[in-house]
C-alpha cells in the first residue's frame, strides 16, 4: 500500500521529470495557478487535481510531453480555453493538464481559401483574420468569442449557421496530430478534394482529446454570405413553434434558425428586454440569406402554424440585436441557479415530439427547463435549473437531465449534437450506441493510446 508521503514523493519525481524535459516555462506547478486550469464550463462536473499543468509552445515540446507522459504512465488532459460544457477537459487525479492556449500561429492562404492555425487562436480570431482578406470561416458556436479552435475541432462545434453551412468537421482540410507516444501524424493538407486513404482527420474531429493531441488544423474558407433577411415569429406554444420548424425545413433552408421557449426568453429579457409580451411561449429567428422568397416561405410556415407575431426584417442592427440575444441565453438562464446543460438533438420531424416530452418532464420532475436550440437541424439545449443547496431538487433536476437524452435516444436522437460526451454523458452514450460500436470505439481507443494515458476515465 502506497502512504501518504510515497504519493506525495511519487507526484514530485513526475513534477521534475517534466521540469527537466521541458522547463519552468512550460510547465506549471503552482497550485493557485494550476487551480484555474482544473474546470471547463460544466460547473456541475467535479474535477480533479493535476499534477501539473503544460504549456507549450509548439509541436515539438507537445512530442516531449506526450512521450514523456506515456513512459511515467501519467494521464494527460488537453485543454483549450475551457468553454466546454461536457467535463471534457476536467482535469483527472496525478495527471497533467496540457492546455493549447500559446499554440497561437496564423496563415491566411488567399489563393487556396485556407487558413493554417494553432488551436490556441478563439473562433472570433480566424474570422477576423479571414474577414480582413475577404473570406470568412462560418462555424459558429454561441461562444464563438471566447471559445478555442482546439476545443471546436475536440467536439465538432457546431453553432447558429451550421443548418445551412455545416459544422467544424465539414471546414477540416487538414490536421498535426500528436499522438500519445509523441509520433506527428500530418493528415490531409489543402486540397478541397482527397480521398487517399482512411480520412483520418474525421476521426480526430470530435474525439474530445482521447486519441491525440490537434497542434495545427488547415480550415477551409469561403466567400462571405450575402445579405439576409431575418424573420421573427413569437407563439403562445413551442409546441407550435416546433410544428414551423418542421414545416420549414421541408420548403427551404435557412442559414439559421433558432428556437427559445418562453422560459429562455423571459430570462434574457431580464438581462436585455427586448419588448416582447410576458405571455411569449416560444420565440423563432431565422436568417434568410438566398434571395427569392425564402423569408416568404418562413413566415408562411410560422403563421400557418399559429404564430401570434410574424416580421421580417433587412436591417442588420437589428438582426445581430437579435440573433445576440440568443446567443445570450445560457448566461441568462445561469442566473437563475445552477444549469445541467442538455444538447440533444432529433430528427425533425420529432422536432413537436421533443419539445413536448421536455415540458412534460419539467411538470413531472418540478424543474424549471428553459429551451434553446439550432431548431433548423434538430439540436436542441434544454437547461435543466436547480437550486444546488436544496437536495430535493438536485435529484429532481438529475433525473429529468437524464430523462431528457431519454426521450430522445426514444425519438431517434442523440445525446449531444455539438458539445461532445465528456463527463456527463457517458452512461448515455453507451446507451445510444451500443455494445458493439462501444467495442469497435474501444478497438480503436487502443490501437492509437495502448496505455490508455489521455483523457481517462471520461467515456471511452
Amino acid at each position: 500500500m502506497t502512504s501518504t508521503g510515497d504519493a506525495a514523493t511519487d507526484a514530485d519525481r513526475v513534477r521534475q521529470r517534466f521540469l527537466l524535459e521541458l522547463g519552468t516555462d512550460v510547465v506549471v506547478v503552482d497550485d493557485d495557478v494550476a487551480e484555474s486550469y482544473r474546470y471547463d464550463r460544466a460547473g456541475t462536473v467535479r474535477p480533479g487535481r493535476p499534477l501539473a499543468v503544460l504549456r507549450p509552445r509548439n509541436t515539438a515540446e507537445v512530442q516531449s510531453a506526450l512521450r514523456v507522459a506515456s513512459e511515467l504512465g501519467v494521464p494527460v488532459v488537453t485543454r483549450g480555453a475551457g468553454t466546454g460544457l461536457s467535463g471534457g477537459a476536467a482535469a483527472v487525479d496525478g495527471g497533467v493538464t496540457l492546455s493549447t492556449e500559446r499554440l497561437r500561429h496564423l496563415e491566411v492562404d488567399t489563393a487556396a481559401s485556407v487558413a493554417v492555425v494553432g488551436p490556441g487562436l478563439l473562433n472570433v480570431e480566424v474570422k477576423r483574420a479571414a474577414a480582413a482578406h475577404g473570406l470568412w470561416y462560418p462555424p459558429d458556436p454561441s461562444s464563438f468569442e471566447i471559445c478555442s479552435i482546439g476545443g471546436n475541432l475536440a467536439t465538432n462545434a457546431g453553432g447558429l449557421c451550421c443548418v445551412k453551412y455545416g459544422v467544424t468537421t465539414d471546414y477540416v482540410l487538414g490536421l498535426e496530430v500528436v499522438l500519445a507516444d509523441g509520433r506527428v501524424l500530418h493528415l490531409g493538407g489543402r486540397t478541397v478534394k482527397d480521398v487517399a486513404g482512411y480520412d483520418l482527420k474525421r476521426l480526430f474531429v470530435g474525439s474530445e482529446g482521447t486519441l491525440g493531441v490537434i497542434t495545427e488544423a488547415t480550415l477551409r474558407l469561403r466567400p462571405p454570405p450575402p445579405p439576409a433577411t431575418t424573420v421573427v415569429a413569437t407563439f403562445t406554444d413551442v409546441v407550435a413553434a416546433g410544428h414551423a420548424v418542421a414545416a420549414v425545413s421541408t420548403s427551404v433552408r435557412p442559414s439559421a434558425l433558432e428556437l427559445m421557449d418562453g422560459a429562455a426568453v423571459a430570462a434574457v429579457q431580464r438581462v436585455r428586454p427586448m419588448g416582447f409580451d410576458a405571455d411569449v411561449g416560444a420565440l423563432l429567428l431565422a436568417q434568410c440569406d438566398a434571395g427569392g422568397d425564402e423569408s416568404s416561405v418562413v413566415s408562411a410556415a410560422c403563421a400557418a402554424a399559429g404564430a401570434s407575431y410574424v416580421a421580417a426584417s433587412t436591417d442588420e442592427e437589428e438582426a445581430e440585436l437579435l440573433m445576440g440575444a440568443r446567443r445570450m441565453a445560457i448566461p441568462c438562464v445561469e442566473r437563475l441557479g445552477t444549469v445541467l446543460i442538455e444538447d440533444v438533438g432529433v430528427p425533425l420531424p420529432a422536432i413537436p415530439d421533443l419539445l413536448a416530452a421536455v415540458a412534460g418532464i419539467a411538470r413531472r420532475r418540478r424543474t424549471a427547463i428553459p429551451v434553446i436550440g439550432h431548431a433548423g437541424d434538430g439540436n436542441f439545449h434544454p437547461l435543466v435549473t436547480y437550486d444546488p443547496t436544496d437536495p430535493a431538487a438536485t435529484s429532481r433536476a438529475e433525473a429529468a437531465f437524464d430523462e431528457v437524452m431519454e426521450a430522445a435516444l426514444a425519438l431517434g436522437g442523440t445525446v449531444t449534437g455539438e458539445h461532445g460526451v465528456g463527463s456527463l454523458k457517458a452512461h448515455h452514450l453507451r446507451s445510444q450506441l451500443g455494445a458493439e460500436v462501444m467495442e469497435v470505439t474501444r478497438a480503436v481507443k487502443g490501437a492509437l493510446d495502448p496505455a490508455g494515458i489521455l483523457n481517462p476515465h471520461k467515456w471511452v
